[in-house]
Parts: C-alpha cells; structure tokens; sequence
C-alpha cells in the first residue's frame, strides 16, 4: 500500500515494516480473515443441517462437527487474525488509530472475536447433549449466532475494500507533525 505525496502536500507516512515484509503480513492477514470467514460459512452449513435434518444420527454428527468446526477452524484463525490485523496495521501507513475504517475494522474485530469464544460454550454444549445419546433433533442450534457472526465478517471485510475517507483526532495530529 504505497502512498504518495497528496494535492493537499501531505508527505506520505512512515512505513515501519520493510516491503517484503509488509507484503507476507498483509498475505497472511487476508488468509486467516478470509479463512474464518470461510469456516464460519462452513459451520452455517453444518448448523442448518443440525436443527432441519429428520435424521438423528445426521444431526447428531453435525452438532459433533460444529464443536470441531469451532475450535480446531474458527478460533484459531480468528485469533490469527486478530493478531496478524494489528501487526499489518501497526506496521504500515495505515497505523492502528490513525484512520477510522482501520479503528472500526479492529473494534469489530475484537468483538466478534469475543463473542465467538463466549459461543464456544454453547457449542460445546450442544455437540455434549448430541454426544450423550439424547434426541439431538430437540436441540436449538446456534444459526442466530452463526449468521450475525458472517454479517460482521462481511461488514468487516467491506471495510477493507472500500477504505472509507476520515481520519480520527490522532491521525490529523500525525499528518499535521509529519
């Protein structure tokens, strides 16, 4: 993300992280986003199939994947790009609080982030009660989760295409010591 000087003279921001560098960050920033993302479609397939099959051992193995789903995709790459995000962002131009879409971007990160490890007790729960040999038929699911997490993901990464203008009080500082 090379920046050059601006009409409005603004000289371009300091770059902390070499190119080569800069540039694997950002690669493995965009594969462990777009990799939750993906798993997160994935566990929304295996959470319709949870709660709509009329077979009981087809649900059953579905609840049971869902808990894998969660822990062994989900939270590591959502971690990973909880992580490797504030890496690239401190990293670069962009910077971590220097423009709103990346502050935005990060606070709905970490929200989601958090509300999925708070979810992972319910799926747990939930691949537990399919486990014990119960009816798992009977059982809620957690679509309303799922669903409002893929949302946020797509929000999230609509941010990061369109890259909306505006920088916070700390970003005009910046341009205005630079």
């Amino acid at each position: 993300m090379a920046h050059q000087t601006g009409s409005t003279g603004e000289s371009p921001p300091r770059v902390t992280m070499p190119p080569r560098l800069r540039k694997f960050v950002i690669a493995v920033h965009v594969a462990t986003s777009v990799g939750w993302l993906g798993a997160v479609v994935g566990y929304i397939a295996l959470d319709i199939t949870a709660v709509t099959s009329q077979n009981g051992q087809v649900s059953r193995a579905a609840y049971l994947m869902m808990n894998v789903t969660v822990w062994y995709a989900i939270v590591p790459l959502a971690l990973a790009s909880v992580v490797i995000g504030t890496i690239n962002a401190l990293g670069t131009a962009w910077g971590l609080v220097r423009h709103y879409w990346v502050l935005v971007k990060f606070l709905l990160t970490i929200f989601a982030t958090v509300i999925l490890l708070v979810e992972t007790r319910t799926v747990r729960a939930l691949a537990d009660v399919a486990a014990s040999g119960a009816d798992p038929r009977q059982l809620p699911g957690s679509l309303p989760h799922s669903i409002g997490g893929m949302v946020l993901l797509l929000g999230i990464l609509a941010l990061s295409v369109y890259k909306p203008r505006g920088k916070t009080r700390y970003g005009w500082r910046r341009r205005q010591t630079v």
